[in-house]
């Protein structure tokens, strides 16, 4: 039966570290998936950066998704014209673990959002703090810093719809 955090020795020690660009926010999030164990949350503009179609990323979701019968993945995205363009991996993916997995789009409240989050089982983020710079903090084991990233997730999450489903049924 699976448990509902890591073991405590498996745990990161707590560290919030500030990130100025891309290629480590690739790395920051690769770390975020490989930590998650229920619960990925990802708000980004358009995910064109990030790495989100990389071969390795696409591994680390679905160990991710496979890894309980209760992981959950959550993307909300201003545009998903680059998903659906640029991205089969992560399309492939929803159509094989569309259960587990939702692409969304924000509504007109949350067009405003400009700021990136990756955030893993309310404990762990990656909070870039606008698109178009490349900073942004990186925290592992941080629940109270996370908690309010969370709160924010779920306000954009509110504003959304259905973007993406995993059937091509129709096509």
């Amino acid at each position: 039966m699976a448990s509902s955090s890591p073991p405590p020795d498996s745990r990161p020690d707590p560290q919030e570290v500030r990130i100025d660009g891309i290629a480590e926010q690739v790395l920051a999030i690769d770390t975020l998936v490989d930590l998650a164990q229920h619960t990925l949350q990802v708000f980004d503009r358009d995910l064109v950066e990030g790495g989100w179609n990389s071969p390795d990323r696409a591994e680390r979701i679905a160990r991710f998704l496979r890894r309980s019968r209760n992981s959950r993945l959550s993307i909300i995205v201003h545009d998903t014209r680059h998903l659906e363009s640029a991205c089969p991996r992560l399309l492939a993916l929803l159509r094989t673990y569309g259960h587990a997995m939702a692409i969304w789009r924000t509504g007109a409240e949350a067009r405003h959002a400009t700021d990136g989050l990756v955030l893993a089982d309310g404990r762990h983020h990656l909070h870039r703090y606008h698109v178009d710079q490349p900073r942004a903090t990186f925290a592992l084991e941080m629940p109270q810093a996370t908690k309010p990233l969370v709160a924010r997730f779920e306000e954009i999450w509110a504003t959304g719809e259905p973007a993406l489903g995993g059937s091509v049924l129709g096509l």
